[in-house]
């Protein structure tokens, strides 16, 4: 086994770098989900009531 760890701190920064983005988009969507869905609503295009 290698001593260095390259792969295993890429991952985890990979993990780290979607995590980011997973938070973000749920940010996002608490904030302005409600609208969005209406608007969707609105215009026939939601799937989901």
């Amino acid at each position: 086994m290698p001593a260095d760890h390259s792969a295993l701190l890429a991952l985890a920064a990979a993990a780290m770098l979607l995590m980011a983005v997973a938070a973000f988009g749920l940010a996002m969507w608490l904030e302005n989900g409600a609208a969005l869905f209406l608007s969707l609503a609105q215009a026939g295009l939601a799937w989901c009531f």
